[in-house]
């Protein structure tokens, strides 16, 4: 469970010390990003000679971390004050190319 900027974000489908009073809905937030030259050639050195590729690392979760902003303002504009149930996947668009994808349930919670 987290919160940001005053919605709360969980991957369960319920929040300890809350109640789910209303169900708004869906929603999702995506971005598709590109591999950048730069980064394909120093990951391709570091491919010889093994271990984490940090310029990808870093990639994803920058796009995560765009893919969850979106999420939360389609939740915010519809009124929600959390989001449960939240998923993500990524797919592969074009080459060198792919989309991250977050999605969940907004909802209205009360403190229990």
């Amino acid at each position: 469970m987290s919160s940001s900027e005053d919605i709360i974000l969980s991957t369960t489908e319920s929040i300890p010390g809350y109640k789910v009073v209303k169900v708004i809905g869906i929603v999702s937030g995506s971005t598709v990003r590109a591999r950048h030259i730069g980064r394909d050639i120093t990951a391709a050195f570091r491919n010889i000679v093994g271990g984490e590729i940090k310029e990808y690392t870093e990639l994803m979760a920058k796009s995560r971390e765009i893919a969850i902003e979106r999420m939360i303002k389609k939740a915010k504009d519809m009124g929600a004050n959390a989001i449960i149930g939240i998923r993500f996947t990524t797919s592969a668009i074009a080459g060198g190319a792919s989309e991250i994808l977050v999605y969940g349930t907004a909802v209205v919670v009360e403190k229990i």
